[in-house]
């Protein structure tokens, strides 16, 4: 992703919607309800370490800039983030398919929105289309980059 991600406001919209935890989806949309013209993306989260594979994860486009709001919950900094958007919606699309899950599928939760049908991918991560198999490829990819193994020299230290 060639956006940056803004720290500051990630902090301050996290800090205004009282963002939880583990629940990325549910922070980036009640942020987009308090952001304006924001852009709610979903896709995938990477950086280095565990859980050494892409995230599922939701954020905020603004204009030039990402806000994400479960940045306080990574324990990472913004430069150790990388985000691979796999599906962009307006607010007034947004509103629109949580109302639609919700309708169809009352009894499960109605985020992450899922991609139109026929999907293209049966994985263990959300369903969509070419999108998100591209997403996914390229976060696979950054994952495989940042956890390497290290190299050792001929005394056995990592270089």
């Amino acid at each position: 992703m060639d956006k940056p991600l803004d720290v500051e406001q990630s902090q301050a919209v996290a800090k205004q919607i009282k963002s939880k935890g583990k629940a990325s989806f549910d922070n980036a949309h009640r942020a987009a309800l308090v952001t304006e013209d924001a852009i709610y993306v979903q896709g995938f989260l990477v950086y280095e370490g565990s859980p050494f594979k892409p995230i599922e994860h939701g954020w905020l486009e603004v204009s030039d800039h990402l806000i994400d709001p479960n940045f306080p919950h990574l324990n990472r900094r913004a430069d150790q983030l990388f985000y691979f958007p796999a599906q962009r919606l307006t607010l007034k699309q947004l509103k629109r398919a949580i109302e639609d899950a919700q309708e169809d599928y009352p009894e499960d939760d109605s985020l992450p929105i899922y991609g139109k049908a026929p999907y293209e991918y049966y994985g263990d991560v959300m369903l969509g289309g070419k999108d998100y198999i591209e997403a996914h490829q390229a976060a696979e990819a950054k994952c495989k980059e940042l956890n390497k193994p290290k190299s050792r020299n001929s005394t056995g230290d990592e270089i």
